[in-house]
């Protein structure tokens, strides 16, 4: 299992500030995305392709190549934009 933190507009989109997730089938953080994608709806929307997602694991920023395993926490939010 790896534990998936929501943020932001994400936690709000999708109604939902964590879960747990089986990590079978997932080497990386592609292939979450893709997982997350194949919920349909708003996760298709936020998590698509063409979206850009910040991304840690154990609290390091990762990007789509950053590996998962067993017991990993994973956040996930929306760019900041400041000014």
């Amino acid at each position: 299992m790896i534990q998936l933190l929501f943020f932001a507009r994400f936690r709000e989109e999708l109604g939902v500030d964590a879960e747990q997730l089986e990590i079978e089938g997932l080497s990386c953080m592609g292939d979450l995305l893709v997982r997350l994608r194949g919920r349909g709806d708003a996760w298709a929307r936020l998590f698509a392709e063409n979206q850009r997602v910040m991304m840690a694991v154990n609290q390091e920023v990762a990007d789509r190549q950053t590996p998962l395993h067993e017991g990993d926490e994973v956040a996930l939010f929306p760019p900041v934009t400041g000014g």
